[in-house]
């Protein structure tokens, strides 16, 4: 098998030397072609080595990780962000479907990533990822989310989603008529969306968007959604709704 070309882009000389190393004696598929410092150096690198994969630390003088999208018309290698960055941003990776790595470098997690890149480059739409992750990092909200449904992706305002029903491994998101298909559990959105006090858990099956719900019954314990979607309440569940609803 070829193997994946990749450069490493850090203002730190330890912390490139530590990720060379991990990639030499864990990632037999990746061929480091360079280590640059910073982001014109890697733009530098980039243009004459052609890499399939960057990894790119975020915080960097002068210029930041995102901004290497700026120096190029077209984004044709695929990315993985090495970060120190707090909780609020790994959401931010999460919404906008970019992989990530956080400091100190775990080695499964390390081995994962390369491992999608393998088997799956998905470079079409990576400057559409960036826009979406850089946007949600500088506003400090979250406001849409990247679906892969069928080999496309999908990005999704956050406001339109009403419900997230549950099925095994998988998750249906339905927003109005339309439905997509996300192979990522129902505890993952409802990690991802619990900054977002519209979105209850109502039941192991289901998250829904509170500002959707038409009417709620008491007595089945039953509540029906604008789309015509009905869901169940949990009655373990049913105060903490209700207090939720009437707030």
């Amino acid at each position: 098998m070829k193997k994946i070309k990749a450069i490493l882009v850090d203002d730190e000389e330890g912390a490139r030397d530590v990720l060379e190393n991990l990639l030499l004696r864990f990632c037999p598929d990746v061929e480091l072609v360079a280590k640059c410092s910073n982001v014109l150096q890697a733009v530098e690198v980039i243009n004459t080595q052609q890499p399939d994969l960057v990894f790119l630390d975020i915080e960097m003088p002068n210029y930041s990780g995102f901004e290497i999208v700026n120096f190029f018309k077209e984004i044709n290698f695929e990315i993985i962000f090495v970060t120190a960055y707090d909780q609020y941003a790994i959401k931010a990776f999460e919404v906008a479907a970019i992989d990530y790595l956080l400091k100190p470098v775990d080695i499964e997690r390390l081995k994962h990533s390369v491992a999608r890149v393998v088997l799956q480059r998905n470079i079409e739409q990576q400057s559409q990822r960036l826009s979406l992750l850089s946007n949600t990092l500088e506003s400090k909200q979250l406001k849409n989310i990247i679906i892969s449904d069928k080999g496309q992706q999908n990005i999704i305002p956050i406001e339109s989603i009403i419900a997230i029903e549950a099925q095994e491994s998988y998750c249906t998101i339905h927003v109005n008529d339309k439905t997509f298909v996300a192979s990522k559990n129902l505890r993952h959105f409802e990690t991802l969306l619990e900054s977002l006090p519209q979105f209850f858990r109502v039941h192991k099956s289901w998250l829904v968007n509170k500002k959707y719900i038409k009417h709620y019954s008491k007595s089945d314990l039953s509540i029906q959604l604008s789309n015509g979607l009905t869901t169940k309440l949990s009655k373990y569940k049913k105060a903490e709704f209700e207090e939720a609803i009437a707030s």
